[in-house]
Formats: C-alpha cells, sequence, structure tokens
C-alpha cells in the first residue's frame, strides 16, 4: 500500500512538472509570437512624435557686453550693460506630417523638420548694468537699457547661430528620436 502511494504522488509530481514545461514553453511561444506583431502605422508615429512637441535638445548660455549710446549735440545717454543669456535651438515635431514618415516592416523613414531656436533671453540675475550715463543736459532715457537688452539677446542668438547651436540640434534630436523609436520596436531608424 505504501508502494501505491509514493507511485502515486511520483506520477502525479511527474504529470504536474511535465504540465508546467509545457505551459512553459506554450506561454514563451505565445508572447514571443506577440513580440513580433508590429502595429505602428503612419497616423499613429505621427501623433506620438507631435506629442513630444518642441523636442529642445541644445541649451547654450552665453556673456555679451553691451555698450550703447545715444548721442545728441546737448549731450549723451549711454548704458554699458554686461549680459548673460541662454538660447535653446530644438525641432519643432508638430511640423511632421504623414508624408515625412515612411514605415517597411521594423524599419522607420522620417524627415524631420529643419531644427531652429526655440528661445533666446537675458537670465536677469545674472545680467546687470555696470554704467549707466546721463549727459548734463539729458533727461533719463529709460528706454535705452531695455534696448540694450534687446540687442543683448539678438546679438547672443546670432552667436549661438555661428557657433553652431543649429546643428547640434539636429544631430541631438535626431538621436534622442533614434532612441525612442528603438524603444518602440523598431529595429532601423533612417533619416531623410
Amino acid at each position: 500500500m505504501r508502494q501505491l502511494r509514493n507511485f502515486t504522488w511520483t506520477l502525479t509530481a511527474l504529470v504536474v512538472l511535465a504540465l508546467a514545461v509545457y505551459l512553459t514553453f506554450t506561454a514563451a511561444r505565445w508572447l514571443n509570437h506577440g513580440a513580433n506583431r508590429f502595429f505602428w502605422n503612419t497616423t499613429s508615429v505621427v501623433h506620438e512624435v507631435q506629442s513630444l512637441s518642441e523636442l529642445v535638445t541644445v541649451k547654450y548660455v552665453l556673456n555679451k557686453v553691451v555698450v550703447l549710446e545715444d548721442v545728441k549735440w546737448y549731450g549723451e545717454n549711454r548704458v554699458l550693460l554686461l549680459a548673460q543669456g541662454v538660447v535653446k535651438a530644438g525641432i519643432d515635431l508638430k511640423r511632421l506630417s504623414p508624408e515625412d514618415v515612411s514605415i517597411s516592416g521594423k524599419k522607420i523613414s522620417l524627415r524631420l523638420p529643419t531644427p531652429q531656436i526655440t528661445d533666446a533671453y537675458l537670465d536677469d540675475k545674472a545680467s546687470q548694468v555696470i554704467d549707466h550715463t546721463t549727459g548734463l543736459l539729458r533727461a533719463f532715457d529709460k528706454d535705452l537699457e531695455q534696448s540694450a537688452r534687446q540687442q543683448a539677446v539678438d546679438d547672443i542668438a546670432r552667436a549661438a547661430r555661428h557657433a553652431g547651436i543649429l546643428d547640434e540640434a539636429d544631430k541631438r534630436g535626431r538621436s534622442e528620436l533614434e532612441n525612442f523609436f528603438k524603444r518602440a520596436g523598431f529595429e532601423s531608424v533612417e533619416f531623410r
């Protein structure tokens, strides 16, 4: 009787083990088969990429000294501004359209919008007026400092362009999007 009970337990354990192995391999095949299914289409890709909005990839911090003078025959107004500006650049992904995306299996090809400067501004905490001179016969010109600040922003944005901020934004944007699409399941990402 004892041998019969041991035999029954051993047989039951083997059946449970065999069933567990079978279910494990069946589940693995089912999951692997499901992973091969790929549901991306052009419309869904455009929607997901546009949800990223502006992909700001580069930020430059630049310093600029601006001297702005308003000289009249009866005196001068002068501002000396030490400005620290921030320039950001990236790709406006809202401009991406379905015609810019091509999907073939697990390969995606994109034509990205050109990178652009998305923001340029002065850091007010790090910028300061070093000197403000008003001539003897002149009234204080409150707009002169504001004009100097605007000139500083324009000069800093121009300097960032010349330093290659747009090229760097393009390279970093492509790299970020390539990583995004590879995590989404694409094996090959190409930019046109």
